[in-house]
């Protein structure tokens, strides 16, 4: 069985795609969500995992999906390849979201979308998660 729940909060906003397949229209939403692993208050760390959306679930996202925003995800993990401009093959992981849920009310996930974020060396932010280093953004297979 191959299922995943996860809560966590975006860290930026969804990337929409919307392409045409004859007269079908389809919608890809990608986003990364930061997850808590929480060992104690004074060692907290988190994972970055990418979730995929399509269709209704995407349209959805593109509409009320933003940074910050805690969001509960259910789906179903998906492993892939592909090899990247210079030659080298990359492996990848994403969630495929089946079902998604608002963790927090909007005003509460607006407060937490305020605070400020750093740039610099990973660390724990007031929301108890783990600030984004620069340059996690990695080479995606859809430019």
């Amino acid at each position: 069985m191959n299922n995943v729940i996860l809560s966590g909060r975006l860290t930026r906003d969804p990337e929409v795609r919307h392409s045409q397949n004859g007269n079908e229209d389809r919608v890809v939403a990608r986003y990364t969500l930061a997850v808590d692993r929480i060992y104690s208050k004074e060692n907290q760390q988190a994972d970055f995992i990418n979730c995929v959306e399509f269709g209704k679930l995407a349209e959805f996202a593109e509409k009320y999906f933003y940074k910050g925003i805690k969001l509960i995800v259910r789906g179903r993990i998906q492993t892939g390849s592909y090899t990247n401009r210079d030659g080298v093959k990359v492996y990848t992981t994403d969630i495929i979201v089946e079902s998604h849920e608002f963790a927090e009310s909007k005003r509460t996930s607006e407060q937490n979308s305020n605070a400020p974020i750093s740039n610099d060396v990973p660390a724990v932010g007031s929301d108890g998660f783990m600030n984004i280093p620069d340059g996690l953004d990695e080479e995606l297979p859809f430019s």
